[in-house]
This record gives C-alpha cells, structure tokens and sequence, in this order.
C-alpha cells in the first residue's frame, strides 16, 4: 500500500494537507483527497505533482 502526504503550493513550505492520502479524485476544479481512515477533503486547485517514490502530493490551491 502506498500512502502519501498533501501539501499546499510546495513541499517546501511545509503546509500539509492531509497525511495518509491513499485515494485522489479530480471532479472539475475539485480535488478530492481521500486518506487511510476514509476522511475526505475537498480543495479548489491545480494537481501539480504526485511523487509515487517519495510518497507526496503537491496541490496549487486556488
């Protein structure tokens, strides 16, 4: 199973979104973030990057 952490804008600025993504769904301009517990998120914005190695997603939040 491969879980990931959601961040805002960039890695780097350490602003987490949600930890233990483990499903993501693009309806429209919504991203929905799903983690290992079944909580949902749901962000307007732009999927940047998702590193399936180092296990993080980054998303450009409008």
């Amino acid at each position: 199973m491969c879980l990931s952490t959601a961040y805002r804008n960039n890695k780097e600025e350490d602003k987490i979104l949600m930890t233990n993504v483990s499903n993501i769904e693009i309806q429209g301009e919504d991203i929905i973030l799903t983690d290992l517990m079944e909580k949902k998120l749901v962000i307007k914005g732009t999927l940047e990057k998702v590193d399936m190695m180092d296990n993080f997603i980054i998303i450009k939040v409008k």
